[in-house]
């Protein structure tokens, strides 16, 4: 799921078990407490959750869309987002559940045809350009069949048959991403093969739409609950103040 907001993250939490979280810098006033909030719920509840990758974790998008700026904006230096995009590089880029579930941000790769494929590649590095590990980043379910050159300029562009062969050969029920946003918030597609959870509601302050996150029951039956944005809050006045540890 994609989140951008830290009052939006904040109601999220229930006693649920893997929770999946990607894109959480850039594109929102609160993108630092977001992060540091997700990082810190990571290390209490270490064997509950799980941050995925998203393709906004990575240095040279954040220092586009926003987070570079904020953490300069609120610390005077880069120090502290060089700590963090330092730790996006440790972030798992996929999630499975229960052997059936296949969680990431984007979508698929023309190179990368099994699950041991993804585990065999090296994600401790900066997204690249352009190849399988961008590609699970970046790629998107489209209506039309086989693999597409995505108008993003990076990843593809997957069809049903594409997805439905992915999950044939690997056991799965379902592919779940995010990436794009849903007016309703979530978006079962290519016969129920995809799912796209798109958890940031009035994207941008503007879009006006509904946000969602998927709920797994032990039998793996899935549910979506949707929300509204939380009440708007401006952008706090802030010190540029580098605390002593980020010196």
């Amino acid at each position: 799921m994609d989140i951008f907001g830290i009052s939006d993250v904040k109601c999220k939490f229930r006693e649920s078990d893997w929770p999946n979280f990607e894109c959480c810098a850039d594109r929102g006033y609160y993108s630092v407490e977001t992060v540091t909030l997700l990082v810190a719920l990571k290390v209490r509840y270490r064997d509950r959750m799980t941050i995925l990758r998203g393709n906004h974790e990575s240095r040279q998008i954040t220092q586009v869309y926003g987070f570079y700026d904020e953490c300069l904006r609120k610390y005077g230096n880069a120090n502290v987002w060089k700590c963090f995009t330092d730790l996006f590089d440790f972030l798992p880029l996929t999630a499975l559940i229960e052997s059936q579930i296949f969680c990431l941000h984007g979508g698929l790769s023309p190179s990368l045809d099994t699950l041991d494929h993804i585990r065999a590649l090296e994600r401790v590095q900066e997204v690249p350009h352009e190849g399988p590990m961008c590609d699970l980043l970046w790629s998107d379910p489209d209506d039309r069949c086989g693999w597409g050159i995505s108008p993003r300029g990076a990843g593809y562009t997957f069809g049903q048959d594409i997805a439905e062969h992915f999950n044939h050969v690997n056991g799965l029920s379902l592919v779940s991403r995010a990436h794009q946003l849903v007016m309703e918030g979530f978006n079962l597609c290519q016969d129920k093969n995809v799912v796209t959870v798109f958890s940031a509601p009035n994207y941008c302050y503007r879009c006006g739409n509904m946000a969602a996150i998927m709920e797994i029951d032990e039998s793996m039956q899935k549910s979506f609950v949707q929300f509204e944005p939380a009440p708007r809050q401006t952008e706090p006045d802030t010190t540029r103040k580098t605390p002593d540890y980020f010196l």
